[in-house]
């Protein structure tokens, strides 16, 4: 590691001055310091564009330190354990093959991104939550308008009053009338643990998982289609041998990552990182995508291997705030390509990649559009 690896940069958006961490080992061990906070309520929190006051209030686990964070964030886990996200793979897999049948059934060329990508992940999720079908294109317009790049303060901000306002009224529905969903589930345990809860932070979890088990996952599936479609090597590994879908899903995520903005930190103390001393109250990025891509960690790090399936990436985050809803990610990413190299081999780009406009800016990278064609 070398003085380069932590440097200061000013950011676009908000003009703040803050430290950017890009060595992989240095980021893992910056996530496990006590001494780094996650919350948005300090004043140099790392927002990269001017944020409304409800994105450093309205924040759920993923804004919490210590007790608070762990308390909170083990109400969800219970849905995310590897066994009960086992249970969902046969409801995924027809989920996928059904808007398989709605893109074939269509005349090309579409846009994946949005037949697709979002439709996959939205569909899960909304199940999970207990949220109807209907409402689905809501969320998708909404978690676009609070995590892309295009969207304005004020933009953002009525977004947030819409989607509280839309899931305060299922709260209120679910306590009515419980289901077998994880907001029903998570209300019967705050119930029979006798610990204290507000609506407030229910919703708060729920417009989490909103975003965090959609436009994550949307943003990955279109970006990983399209990373193997511009290496066709790769994807006829994948076509010539199916169980390698395991170990393309994590190359992926590391050639691929998509969160290399959504781990930002405050010092709580002074901190010596290479040299470099990092005061307290500085904002600090650690940037997931250039670990991902550390020479030391992993060899010939800008080639897609699909076979190399190192599970040591950082594409789901590190320490106590690693992604909550990783195993569902995976299997989720694992069914599509599966599937849609199986029912569509001759899937192709129809506008060349490099032409494609990205998200920059977005709190989670990705593409705005995927055009193909079959």
């Amino acid at each position: 590691m070398t003085e380069k690896d932590v440097s200061q940069v000013t950011l676009d958006g908000s003009g703040l001055r803050i430290w950017t961490v890009t060595n992989y080992q240095t980021i893992r061990e910056l996530l496990t310091d006590p001494r780094l906070s996650a919350s948005r309520r300090h004043d140099n929190f790392p927002f990269y564009f001017v944020a409304p006051p409800e994105y450093r209030t309205e924040t759920s686990f993923i804004g919490y330190d210590g007790k608070e964070h762990s308390s909170t964030r083990r109400k969800a886990a219970l849905t995310f354990t590897h066994r009960q996200v086992q249970r969902l793979r046969p409801r995924i897999e027809e989920i996928v093959d059904d808007h398989l049948d709605r893109m074939l059934a269509m005349e090309g060329p579409v846009d994946f991104h949005r037949v697709f990508s979002l439709a996959v992940p939205m569909t899960v999720i909304c199940e999970l939550l207990g949220i109807p079908q209907d409402q689905h294109e809501f969320f998708i317009k909404h978690g676009t308008a609070l995590l892309g790049g295009h969207s304005s303060t004020e933009e953002r901000q009525a977004a947030i009053v819409e989607v509280n306002a839309y899931i305060s009224e299922l709260i209120q529905l679910k306590k009515k009338e419980p289901g077998e969903d994880l907001l029903s589930r998570a209300m019967a345990d705050y119930e029979a643990s006798g610990e204290e809860y507000t609506d407030r932070d229910l919703f708060n979890m729920v417009r989490l998982l909103m975003n965090g088990g959609h436009e994550t996952t949307a943003s990955q599936i279109s970006l990983g289609t399209a990373c193997l479609l511009e290496n066709p090597d790769q994807l006829q590994l994948l076509l010539d041998d199916p169980s390698l879908v395991v170990p393309a899903v994590e190359e992926l995520v590391r050639f691929a990552t998509i969160g290399d903005t959504a781990v930002p930190r405050v010092a709580l103390e002074d901190i010596e990182v290479a040299g470099q001393v990092i005061r307290k109250g500085d904002g600090i990025l650690c940037l997931g995508l250039a670990a991902n891509r550390d020479p030391e960690v992993f060899p010939e790090p800008e080639k897609l291997d699909i076979r190399r399936g190192s599970r040591k990436h950082l594409g789901f985050g590190h320490g106590v705030h690693h992604c909550i809803g990783a195993d569902l990610a995976r299997l989720e990413l694992q069914i599509v390509w599966s599937k849609l190299f199986q029912r569509v081999p001759t899937l192709r780009l129809a506008k060349p990649f490099l032409e494609i406009p990205r998200k920059e800016g977005a709190v989670i990278y990705g593409l705005w559009e995927l055009p193909v064609t079959w």
